[in-house]
């Protein structure tokens, strides 16, 4: 049997926590070694050597070391996914990357940017990222209008990777109430076997609840 895999990762990171909730949904062993953010451990010679973007976070599968979040996500569906992660038909896998995509870009500068600000004292324009959030949080409300998941009935990584900094974006200053189909959509991740939260922390309106 294999030995653990090994993830490089920052409790607070929601790109690290994609990984985590992926590992733990796959029933994967996991080895968590922490690569301490607040300290500069990213910037290191030892981690630039694994990385050299300097980002978290990073898999080590018995010697295939694979960085970035949605290429990790891509890399676990297709090796232990079984076909049910990462779906081989054109248009479903097509509508798979368009929400990697998201991922990357609305996602990223919108809820986990928002967030980044009241978490990580990050100097970006508030109003700006937490209207980029709304923009993206009314779309995704629609289009989960339609299915239970981002793409159909069944759950891919599509979800893994805009779950994390949806379901924190109250720590961002961003509501979800107004978002009833993705509140919904959240809870079903949070159902699902082996899911494994990420850290809250009690800023934004989180410090609230």
């Amino acid at each position: 049997m294999s030995t653990a895999i090994k993830l490089y990762n920052f409790p607070k990171s929601g790109h690290a926590h994609r990984i985590e909730l992926m590992l733990s949904l796959l029933n994967l062993p996991t080895e968590l070694v922490l690569v301490d953010l607040a300290k500069g451990a990213h910037k290191q010679p030892e981690f630039l050597a694994i990385n050299p973007f300097g980002q978290v976070p990073v898999i080590d599968d018995n010697g295939t070391v694979i960085a970035d979040s949605n290429a990790i996500l891509v890399y676990l569906a297709k090796t232990y996914g079984q076909g049910r992660w990462l779906p081989e038909q054109a248009h479903a896998a097509a509508q798979v990357q368009r929400w990697l995509s998201v991922a990357a870009g609305p996602v990223a500068y919108g809820p986990a940017a928002a967030r980044l600000v009241t978490v990580f004292g990050a100097t970006f324009n508030t109003e700006e990222v937490i209207a980029r959030a709304h923009t993206l949080l009314t779309v995704m409300d629609r289009e989960l209008a339609k299915s239970p998941f981002l793409v159909g009935d069944t759950p891919t990584i599509a979800d893994i990777a805009n779950y994390s900094y949806i379901a924190h974006a109250p720590e961002g200053n961003v509501s979800l109430e107004p978002y009833a189909n993705v509140r919904a959509w959240l809870a079903r991740i949070e159902a699902l076997p082996g899911f494994v939260a990420m850290p809250r922390t009690a800023v934004g309106l989180q410090s609230a609840d």
